[in-house]
């Protein structure tokens, strides 16, 4: 009996020691960080007005002018000899098709076609191709190795992507699609634009085999592939086994490069007494630009990913503002970072790390926020659903850090904090996917702050109105509280992990 009175009394002792724990000062801040103010951020950052945010494009260039601009209000410093914004020289390599003819017939690209291809410059030439008009696994498993395949796209986004998947697999010289809704975005988006770090590392960008180039038709088009054949469009895809056509066909095709100019925007915030030492909170701003098909929804605007974590950085950084304004200085610097180029592997980051602003090994943590606006698969009508939260990156090379990541969601969020991601044998390997990586390899210790993937994943459907604002401003209010920390403590993270 005398058991529970003792009990009781290390109950009370245990939430006395949690309040003191608590730092009212970094509760008052966190305020700020709400769903009024992400809310205003998204709202502009993944407006159809900014048409995706693509890397290289006005868009983009639109959301680093705002951001810079908001730097400048929060009278943050601008670190980079005077400016916010750090240029990115990237090289742009876009495919170029030079002619493509079809029974003595010259089309036009945009016009009679579109076309999708990477690798180095070709010419393909044929006279005969295997129209595959149903796709069965029978006719798939014909041998197309080297061969131009016609077949006809069903209407099923899903489906044909599947096909052309496979189809790429047996290696054809070329894959002739035709679509009877013009322009479908699921073949033709991006076109084989990609970008590079001008003399960067060239490890994040490995030697592709040959993937062979994809060429979407009308049906008036492949009326005139079939013509000499004796079929036509309606005649032919109604037949279920392979057709060889007789055709004349001429493709030639290549890569041409220029040099892009982006930009990283950085804000900084001077410390005190450990000045010389920085967190750096980082997000992308970039998105995938537009949808090339000219429906409905022409703009995939990126909310989730990543204006979700670029408005949470701005309101963070909007709360440390206010602290060191109103006396309350963090003792370590804090640099606050949106990199362009990470939907093109990383590329703002990887400049960053190459061309450091401020040294690395000065450089504490990156906590990095990709995605912390919505519910995943995973999550989705579960008591968790709106108080989860993926955290990965966290004891790879400092389980210092990922005991004070913890213990700030003890103390104040309390959110369930979900490392499956973090594990070493995580299918989704999502540690290399986002910026902190480049960090990480340069021996900084990080945070990687997720929501998981959705339905809406690189869609023009990820939109304003999908986004669970109040669950957003509380996961950006954990990497406040992990950064407040960071920030005021004696000693930076230890380094006891070996990589």
């Amino acid at each position: 009996m005398m058991k529970k009175p003792v009990l009781w009394i290390l109950f009370l002792v245990c939430i006395a020691s949690i309040a003191i724990a608590q730092d009212p000062n970094a509760e008052k801040y966190a305020l700020k960080i709400n769903a009024k103010i992400t809310k205003k951020h998204l709202s502009i950052l993944a407006s159809d007005k900014y048409e995706g945010r693509e890397t290289g494009k006005r868009g983009a260039e639109m959301a680093a002018t705002y951001i810079s601009g908001e730097f400048k209000k929060l009278k943050l410093l601008a670190p980079v000899n005077g400016s916010y914004l750090q240029q990115v020289s990237l090289i742009e390599t876009s495919m170029f098709v030079n002619s493509f003819e079809v029974n003595k017939n010259v089309l036009n690209e945009g016009k009679d076609f579109q076309f999708n291809g990477s690798g180095e410059a070709r010419t393909i030439q044929a006279t005969e191709l295997l129209f595959l008009a149903s796709g069965t696994e029978l006719e798939l498993k014909h041998d197309l190795s080297g061969k131009v395949v016609l077949i006809n796209h069903d209407g099923q986004t899903g489906e044909i992507a599947k096909r052309l998947s496979f189809l790429k697999s047996k290696e054809p010289a070329l894959i002739l699609v035709i679509n009877s809704e013009q322009n479908n975005s699921s073949l033709s988006h991006n076109s084989g634009r990609s970008l590079r770090v001008k003399n960067g590392s060239r490890e994040s960008f490995p030697i592709k085999v040959y993937s062979p180039p994809v060429i979407q038709i009308n049906p008036e088009i492949a009326n005139l592939i079939l013509k000499n054949s004796g079929f036509n469009y309606e005649k032919a895809t109604s037949i279920n086994t392979p057709i060889l056509i007789q055709a004349e066909l001429k493709l030639s095709y290549g890569p041409v490069q220029k040099e892009v100019l982006s930009s990283n925007v950085l804000g900084y915030l001077e410390g005190t007494d450990l000045k010389n030492e920085l967190l750096v909170y980082s997000a992308h701003y970039d998105h995938i630009g537009l949808n090339s098909d000219g429906g409905k929804d022409k703009v995939f605007n990126g909310a989730d990913d990543d204006g979700s974590g670029t408005s949470g950085v701005l309101a963070i950084a909007r709360a440390f503002a206010k602290a060191k304004k109103e006396g309350n200085s963090p003792r370590r610097s804090i640099l606050f970072m949106m990199f362009t180029g990470e939907e093109k592997n990383l590329l703002g980051s990887e400049y960053y790390s190459l061309n450091p602003v401020f040294p690395m090994a000065n450089t504490i943590t990156n906590l990095n926020i990709d995605m912390i606006g919505r519910t995943d698969f995973i999550y989705r009508n579960t008591p968790d659903s709106t108080n989860y939260l993926y955290l990965v990156g966290t004891d790879k090379l400092s389980t210092d850090l990922h005991k004070i990541s913890d213990k700030a969601n003890a103390i104040y969020t309390k959110l369930k904090l979900d490392y499956r991601h973090n594990a070493k044998d995580d299918p989704t390997q999502i540690y290399y996917w986002s910026d902190h990586y480049n960090f990480a390899k340069n021996g900084v210790p990080v945070i990687f702050y997720y929501n998981g993937k959705h339905e809406d994943y690189h869609k023009g459907s990820d939109e304003i109105n999908k986004i669970n604002f109040n669950l957003l401003s509380k996961r950006a209010q954990l990497a406040y509280y992990t950064g407040w920390d960071l920030v005021n403590r004696d000693n930076r993270p230890v380094m006891d992990v070996k990589k």
